[in-house]
């Protein structure tokens, strides 16, 4: 037993020595139905897009292997205050609001909400105000919710799990409008998955913002590492390179 604990001693201190140590792997939540940032690859039944492919890199740089988990957006923040998850990396804006409950990191992107409507529908709006009265579709937890439910333009703000659901629905007619987040309406009506909608591409965002990789806030030495990863990365042009691969 003695020469046991020996040979385990000197097994870790040749390591250590050694530099070699065994990489922590971090849960890192993902949402399935945010394509292109986050999305179900069904090949290969894991979640793929731009934040996986962020995070992942990140995680290379900064020590860190990364585990994917998969759950709907308004999950996200909870599923990190309550310790089941160690990271975000999804389309989630960096709002005042959020940023006093998480940490975010120096923002990876950055856009506004897109428009989506019936494709019979060729009005050219440029505004939400020209789309009063109208039944107004918007994912739960997203940062449009608050806006449009505010604004006092709609007949009806009908709230969505997914931006899958939300798009299913307007493609059916049930609801006149969708705004969900630009590239994500952009990408889905590119892949013609719902043939009775379109994009308004004359439309000009106005809740526009950034997004980036949350932490907890008891864990800021894990911040400081994943933005010294990512400030590397956009100086190597990586953090380019991964954006330009899912054509954004």
């Amino acid at each position: 037993m003695k020469n046991r604990l020996m040979i385990a001693t000197l097994f870790s201190t040749l390591t250590l020595a050694s530099g070699f140590s065994q990489a922590e792997t971090l849960k890192v939540a993902s949402t399935p139905t945010g394509s292109p940032f986050t999305f179900l690859d069904t090949k290969s039944n894991s979640i793929q897009g731009v934040m996986v492919d962020i995070v992942s890199a990140v995680g290379e740089q900064a020590g860190f292997d990364v585990q994917i988990e998969p759950m709907q957006f308004s999950a996200l923040i909870g599923s990190l205050t309550s310790r089941r998850v160690d990271l975000i990396s999804a389309a989630m804006f960096i709002t005042d609001e959020r940023k006093q409950v998480v940490d975010f990191s120096i923002p990876v992107y950055s856009y506004g909400e897109g428009v989506v409507v019936p494709s019979k529908d060729t009005t050219e709006y440029t505004e939400l105000a020209q789309l009063k009265g109208k039944r107004v579709g918007v994912q739960v937890g997203t940062a449009f919710v608050t806006p449009l439910q505010s604004s006092g333009l709609f007949s009806d703000v009908k709230l969505y799990d997914t931006t899958a659901d939300m798009l299913r629905d307007a493609n059916a007619g049930r609801i006149d409008v969708a705004v969900l987040d630009y590239p994500i309406a952009a990408y889905a009506i590119a892949q013609d998955n719902f043939p009775n909608l379109r994009l308004v591409t004359s439309y000009e965002p106005t809740m526009v913002n950034s997004i980036g990789i949350a932490a907890r806030k008891d864990d800021p030495q894990l911040m400081a590492r994943i933005n010294t990863a990512l400030e590397k990365l956009q100086a190597d042009g990586s953090i380019d390179a991964i954006i330009g691969k899912w054509g954004l």
